[in-house]
């Protein structure tokens, strides 16, 4: 058994799917968000300025600053709908299409009237676009909420911005109770740049696609052919038997996780091929894989359904 990562024709294209401009609160204009990336050796990057009447219900147009090796998808941080805590919802959307139509969402708070999380969660997808739970630790997201959606593809598993500003970038928790309950998410690392701090080039996606363009990308995030990473590479996972095998770049753990505790895990200086044995994680319907290497960064595989 292997992953779609590994097995989909193509090469791996490294991008960011949230990041904001000065099209909302961001501090540079998107042509120069999207300079700084290609600057920095991305391959792609998504432009996801905040959905609300604020700032226009802009959907920024970062097409003129494709080319050079270099692409964008169009899309936008959606906002709607009241959460248990009673703040309002972020679901990040990639691959929206330019004449998405705005919600009602003047601005940060709920109002009356507007569409739910779970409503613009779903015409968003059926727009065409992929959809993702932002930074379910620093919304205070609840289990609950999580399980009201059922139009996402992802959950945001590291949300730089988050963690540097607020030690609220996580989302594994959130990721691992959708699983157990028979939800089988995606993992994305993102940045959620808005260049006031230091932000940016801290958490991305690697996709595998035949082509770096918009068409190919989106099908290929929306098939989950991509890992997440902070710095290292995962370069292969399979499972034989009651064995996982995982080659990547230089890391000093493998972590293996399943339902509930289940857990494994290998330590080891420079480990670039490692071998775990499963039977600690018994019958666990899914499986997922992260890896550390010295310098504490992670990355992170998309589930495995068992």
């Amino acid at each position: 058994m292997t992953l779609a990562a590994f097995t989909a024709p193509g090469r791996f294209w490294r991008g960011n799917l949230h990041t904001h401009s000065n099209m909302s609160d961001g501090a540079l204009p998107p042509e120069e968000v999207c300079r700084r990336y290609r600057a920095q050796g991305y391959d792609f990057i998504a432009v996801t300025d905040h959905f609300v009447g604020l700032f226009g219900y802009p959907i920024t147009d970062t097409v003129p600053f494709r080319g050079n090796g270099f692409t964008t998808l169009l899309g936008a941080e959606l906002h709607s709908g009241r959460m248990e805590n009673g703040e309002l919802w972020h679901l990040l959307a990639v691959g929206l299409p330019p004449d998405f139509a705005p919600s009602n969402s003047p601005h940060f708070t709920p109002v009356e009237g507007q569409e739910s999380g779970p409503e613009i969660a779903r015409r968003a997808r059926d727009a065409g676009a992929f959809v993702a739970i932002a930074h379910p630790h620093w919304s205070g997201l609840t289990p609950s909420d999580a399980m009201s959606i059922d139009a996402t593809h992802a959950v945001e598993i590291h949300n730089h911005s988050c963690h540097v500003g607020a030690d609220r970038g996580a989302g594994g928790h959130i990721a691992d109770l959708m699983l157990a309950a028979g939800r089988m998410p995606s993992l994305i690392a993102t940045d959620d740049a808005h260049f006031s701090e230091p932000d940016h080039f801290g958490g991305w996606v690697m996709v595998k696609a035949e082509e770096n363009t918009p068409e190919a990308l989106l099908s290929a995030l929306k098939a989950g052919a991509f890992y997440a990473s902070e710095g290292p590479e995962l370069r292969h996972i399979e499972i034989e038997g009651k064995v996982l095998r995982v080659a990547s770049s230089a890391v000093e753990r493998v972590i293996v996780q399943g339902h509930g505790s289940a857990a494994a895990v290998a330590h080891g200086p420079a480990m670039t091929g490692t071998e775990i044995k499963l039977a600690r994680l018994g019958d666990s319907p899914w499986l997922r894989v992260t890896v550390v290497d010295a310098a504490g960064r992670r990355a992170w595989s998309n589930p495995i359904r068992r």
